[in-house]
């Protein structure tokens, strides 16, 4: 820091906060940490009884805190985000549309190890909406070695720690089993449920069979569902060991590409998940899907929307944070329910 009299103080930053009082109407900081002083602001300054101000001054091999905080902006900011102006070393990251959130999360843990420096975001793999908040970023002291974020730079490398998938379009076919919905025994209830999880991310229901429990009238309209256009096919029922129950049968006969039977997540460890030609998702839905408020099914959902092929290893990562406790007050999803700490 260095001393000068706030006459002479245009273009310098100030090293501390500067508190404005008035009497019955306010106490409050007029000028931040950090901001940089422009001509206009001297007769306030003045007017504070500020004659003499402390300002930052420029070392070699020094970066301000606000310089440092758009080299760390910069790291962390990827597709479909914003910055927001700096302040006091702070950056945040706005999303620019809806979809789902990424992260890096062994980069974001590097970064936030360097110490000086720290990156707070959002869980990575679950929607967000347009305008929210995603990530914060904060230097911590008011000047920082530029060694340092070169460092971070480093540790980053060329993909950037945040970035938001976007939805696409999908036509989605629901094919209902079980011979007594087909026999008009039971009414479906479980078809309603699924159109209107689909409908919260904008998807189209184009086809709706109802089968018995032949695997291969199942196996037929899944193709038939193929053939008329669904990228996206949901099999519900028939999920469960009972001898009756086709649905993984069916979907094997269709596609050999099964990347899970079974999930570590409750509700929802009978799901199945398949693909058709690599990118076609073909998904068999347990019948909790349909009772429960929230199950695998919306976990997996909004990733299979963005276009990921979703692996075993992606669903066994589920294990941790898969236990939904079935609130009173449902809050999903700002709880823990899906969530993996140690990803």
């Amino acid at each position: 820091m260095k001393l000068i009299r706030t006459e002479e103080a245009a273009g310098h930053v100030l090293c501390h906060d500067l508190t404005q009082i008035i009497r019955g109407v306010k106490k409050d900081a007029v000028f931040r940490k950090g901001h940089i002083v422009t001509k206009e602001d001297i007769p306030v300054l003045l007017s504070i009884g500020k004659e003499h101000l402390y300002v930052w001054e420029k070392q070699e091999g020094m970066l301000h805190e606000n310089e440092a905080a758009q080299i760390l902006g910069k790291i962390c900011q990827g597709e479909n985000l914003h910055a927001s102006s700096v302040k006091e070393g702070k950056i945040e990251l706005i999303a620019d549309c809806d979809g789902v959130l990424k992260v890096n999360g062994g980069k974001l843990r590097e970064i936030n190890a360097l110490g000086e420096m720290m990156i707070a975001s959002r869980h990575g793999n679950f929607p967000v909406k347009k305008g929210d908040k995603i990530a914060g970023t904060r230097v911590i002291p008011l000047v920082i070695h530029e060694d340092k974020m070169r460092r971070a730079e480093e540790t980053a490398g060329n993909e950037p720690i945040f970035q938001i998938k976007r939805y696409l379009r999908k036509r989605a076919g629901i094919i209902t089993t079980g011979s007594e919905v087909y026999s008009h025994r039971i009414q479906d209830t479980f078809t309603p449920v699924i159109e209107e999880k689909l409908s919260e991310y904008g998807v189209e229901v184009c086809e709706h069979f109802i089968c018995n429990d032949n695997p291969k009238m199942i196996s037929n309209a899944i193709k038939e569902q193929m053939k008329r256009g669904c990228n996206l096919i949901l099999c519900t029922g028939g999920m469960s060991v009972d001898p009756d129950d086709k649905t993984p049968l069916a979907i094997r006969n269709v596609t050999e590409n099964v990347a899970a039977y079974g999930a570590p997540v409750l509700p929802g460890a009978m799901f199945f998940l398949a693909y058709y030609g690599g990118d076609l998702p073909i998904m068999g839905l347990p019948g909790c899907v349909m009772y429960a408020k929230r199950t695998i099914f919306d976990l997996v959902l909004p990733r299979v929307l963005t276009g990921e092929t979703l692996t075993a290893e992606d669903l066994n990562g589920m294990g941790e944070g898969g236990l939904c406790l079935n609130c009173p007050v449902c809050s999903f999803p700002n709880c823990g329910f899906g969530k993996c700490g140690s990803r």
